[in-house]
């Protein structure tokens, strides 16, 4: 179907849309649901083939624009969002110049005409941060589609563009753009009484039964260009780590614009802190802080001292020094070069020295790195490296949406990978080698925290996959 054709279909719609929308009322909403989870609220969100505008108004947005090709969709989405900006445009010719947090192309690829140039159009409306969310339907779903047509239980469409989700992520990496992760959604797109519940909330979300459902959601990222020198801050949080300070600060490299170090004691029963104190005085030249936290627990003292971190990238450095710290270049060239947004280190590729992991904790960290990879969508090998870095806007914004799982980690690791995924953020790992501690003995109990990090992790799945 040429554009003008399409163009009148879509105007013609315009005038049936809501009979329809109200027979596939339970379809829409759970879609709305879905961006939900996705969109933070108060975002900057721009939705390109917006319709009459309902998804966007369901996004609450800080600032909403709309544009579709259809006159008489966006006069419609004009009288009933006036709080929200309609625009009539062409995602395959866009002349809108403006960037957004959020763009959403819903159901719209599979009636592009061309679709590698709408997606061209996007770094108009992108900046490097923006996230790019587009739901399409599975293609297994196109003879139930045509029955549902004769049936006059769905609209009758023109000829779609059937993709899979490697075709759209091929089209994509074509542009400049690269997939975080793609979820699937709606096996039962009827709203039926307990059946609703278990197929969409439970037999949805499972492996390889997932692959049937009707909607693919795939979440992409510009690639950026490689960026200017930042500054990073370091946090090495320490209890009854006496031993390893100095090392510490002699064996971290230079690197960045400018390097804080960030020591934070934790109630220790040795001379930790005072040695933090004797290690400031005797490294002018290194700009190092050190502090006491005010609670317990390894989360509380790396949020305290991210909250006092001056950098632009934060870094945690565990203080027993098992990931050596010659490797943080690493985790700073990943982040700076926009190869991540979040950097994880991962301990378990390299053969590791003959105490550094007993065999249970090595079983468990590969039990949590493959439940992780399915519960976020993205591939992660080791889930327990204490070594992590990010950007400290980001994690601002991980604090911000904090209520949604609440307190219930306290290491932080968890809290801060759960936090990244639920922003989109891509999470890559750096590989680095563990070694054995010189100093101290590990303060984690295997069994007692093992339960306690599978408990969080089932809390976890509830609030971001079975949803």
């Amino acid at each position: 179907m040429h554009k003008e054709e399409l163009r009148k279909y879509f105007d013609d719609y315009a005038g049936q849309r809501d009979r329809w929308r109200k027979k596939n009322r339970y379809y829409h909403e759970k879609l709305a649901g879905y961006f939900s989870y996705i969109i933070p609220s108060r975002s900057r969100v721009l939705e390109i083939g917006c319709s009459t505008g309902e998804l966007l108004a369901a996004m609450h947005p800080a600032v909403g624009a709309g544009v579709d090709f259809s006159a008489q969709m966006i006069h419609l989405a004009r009288s009933r969002y006036p709080a929200l900006r309609f625009l009539e445009d062409d995602a395959e010719a866009l002349t809108l110049d403006e960037k957004f947090d959020y763009i959403i192309l819903s159901d719209l690829v599979s009636g592009l005409w061309d679709i590698q140039a709408a997606l061209k159009n996007l770094h108009r409306v992108s900046h490097s941060r923006s996230r790019i969310v587009i739901s399409f339907y599975n293609y297994l779903w196109e003879p139930l589609f045509r029955l549902a047509e004769r049936l006059r239980l769905k609209y009758k469409q023109p000829l779609q563009n059937w993709l899979s989700p490697a075709d759209l992520d091929n089209l994509l990496r074509l542009e400049g753009f690269e997939t975080i992760r793609i979820d699937r959604k709606l096996l039962l797109p009827r709203n039926i009484p307990v059946l609703g519940f278990l197929f969409n909330r439970i037999i949805a979300n499972l492996p390889l039964i997932n692959r049937l459902c009707m909607i693919n959601i795939l979440i992409a990222r510009p690639q950026s260009p490689l960026e200017q020198e930042r500054s990073v801050s370091i946090v090495i949080p320490a209890r009854n780590e006496s031993g390893n300070i100095e090392n510490a600060v002699r064996r971290i490299p230079p690197f960045g614009a400018h390097q804080e170090i960030i020591f934070i004691e934790g109630h220790s029963r040795d001379d930790t802190f005072e040695k933090m104190v004797a290690v400031k005085q005797n490294y002018p030249a290194r700009d190092i802080k050190v502090i006491q936290q005010s609670g317990t627990g390894k989360a509380n003292a790396v949020f305290e001292a991210f909250a006092a971190a001056s950098g632009d990238i934060l870094m945690i450095l565990d203080a027993d020094l098992t990931t050596p710290p010659e490797d943080l270049p690493k985790f700073y060239e990943a982040l700076k070069s926009n190869r991540g947004d979040f950097i994880n280190g991962c301990r378990l590729v390299y053969p590791m020295e003959r105490e550094a992991m007993r065999f249970l904790n090595l079983l468990a960290n590969k039990f949590f790195g493959q439940f992780f990879s399915y519960l976020l969508g993205q591939r992660l090998k080791d889930t327990l490296c204490g070594t992590k870095a990010l950007l400290k806007s980001d994690h601002e914004k991980i604090r911000e949406n904090r209520d949604y799982f609440g307190e219930f980690d306290p290491f932080g690791d968890f809290d801060l990978l759960f936090g990244a995924a639920k922003l989109n953020l891509k999470i890559v790992e750096v590989i680095v080698r563990y070694r054995e501690r010189n100093y101290g003995s590990s303060q984690i109990s295997r069994f007692r925290h093992g339960l306690l990090l599978l408990r969080m992790s089932l809390f976890a799945a509830k609030k971001i996959k079975f949803i």
